[in-house]
């Protein structure tokens, strides 16, 4: 059972300033102005340490989405281990943006439009980013994860936009088919309550609907990277379902359950911190290559 069948339901407080001392080196807290939620909408951002002087420099962009309940005031653990690793010469510069999907949305668009985070992210805040930042402005530049909320939401936009990147890593997110609940006779039951009484919004939201829709374009464009512990029971079976559809796609793919862990990202972070952004790497040095062909 999801927060939002809990009754917790979807809710977002769109700009959440950080308090004196909180951003990692490098990262910063700005806004851009959401046309979809007619608000101001923030978000984190680690320029790496050459940023201000390279000036003849463009970078490659990582969006990491939060888990549920939280905002653009997340991921700082990740912003450090990057940091360390580009000090240290183990990966090259990249910028990281932390986004704002708002609360327990799965960073989908509700059909009332009283939440548009897929909008927030995908049509404005990359669109901001690329014409803010020095940015490579194409999927060889772009990377998109999360963990849990963010790892479900992250699959899902990289199956429906997969021309927009070229590397996604899910940690432990839910993959549900959410075309099977689709049940008009229970509006005021999620999602039929947050997706509305259209059939084909559970079709543009459902996961494996969009990898059967778009699977020459993601088996072409995008490498997918999706871990889960072993002992994160309340996700591990559509992760694994999720795994199986994939494979029967013939779409090749990182797959990786951890041993003994369950659904905190820390304890993971830290055992894989080392090589947290090989994948993301080595996708951005291949979609690289392929733009030189």
């Amino acid at each position: 059972m999801n927060q939002a069948q809990k009754g917790s339901g979807p809710s977002a407080i769109w700009v959440n300033k950080p308090s004196k001392g909180q951003l990692p080196v490098g990262t910063h807290h700005n806004t851009f102005y959401s046309l979809a939620q007619n608000q101001d909408v923030g978000y984190c951002i680690y320029l790496p340490p050459d940023y201000q002087t390279a000036t003849d420099q463009y970078y490659p962009v990582i969006y990491n989405l939060h888990g549920a309940g939280d905002n653009e005031l997340h991921g700082f653990d990740d912003v450090r281990v990057l940091d360390d690793g580009i000090r240290s010469g183990r990966w090259p510069p990249m910028i990281l943006v932390l986004a704002n999907g708002g609360k327990r949305t799965f960073y989908k668009n509700s059909y009332d439009g009283k939440f548009m985070s897929e909008t927030v992210i995908i049509d404005e805040l990359i669109g901001c980013i690329d014409n803010t930042y020095r940015t490579i402005s194409d999927r060889s530049g772009r990377c998109i994860e999360g963990h849990s909320m963010g790892g479900r939401g992250a699959i899902r936009l990289a199956m429906k936009f997969p021309r927009l990147f070229c590397s996604v890593f899910n940690l432990a997110g839910n993959v549900p088919r959410t075309l099977d609940g689709y049940d008009p006779a229970s509006p005021s039951i999620y999602p039929n309550n947050y997706l509305g009484p259209n059939k084909q919004n559970y079709v543009e939201n459902d996961a494996y609907e969009l990898l059967k829709k778009n699977a020459d374009q993601i088996r072409k464009n995008i490498r997918i990277q999706i871990w889960c512990g072993s002992q994160d029971l309340s996700h591990l079976t559509t992760i694994r379902d999720f795994h199986q559809a994939l494979i029967e796609a013939k779409i090749d793919h990182t797959y990786l359950e951890i041993e003994g862990l369950g659904h905190k990202k820390k304890p993971i972070l830290d055992k894989y911190r080392n090589i947290w952004f090989d994948y993301h790497v080595e996708s951005l040095s291949q979609a690289g290559a392929q733009n030189e062909t």
